[in-house]
């Protein structure tokens, strides 16, 4: 997660992150961010393409996290709300 986290750092103009995020709600959402930097060794700052806003965003929060090429995410991006996981009976 790191390596794909510092590769969209070092190179903004040409990537972006794609990932679902958890708030302190448990409530899940998709989202596109542009990573700007790391905040300590559990969190990050980027600007959210959803919210056209910078936001900090916990590392152990962040799941599914994959590279995007930043010529396909045009802001705003839209924020989406991923379904609950269903626990095991």
């Amino acid at each position: 997660m790191n390596r794909i986290l510092r590769r969209a750092m070092q190179d903004s103009d040409h990537y972006v992150i794609e990932m679902e995020y958890s708030d302190a709600k448990g409530n899940r959402t998709h989202r596109f961010v542009s990573p700007i930097r790391f905040m300590g060794s559990y969190r990050f700052l980027g600007l959210c393409l959803c919210r056209e806003q910078p936001r900090q965003f916990q590392l152990s929060r962040c799941k599914n996290i994959r590279l995007v090429p930043a010529c396909e995410v045009l802001m705003p991006a839209p924020l989406r709300e991923v379904e609950p996981e269903l626990s095991p009976a």
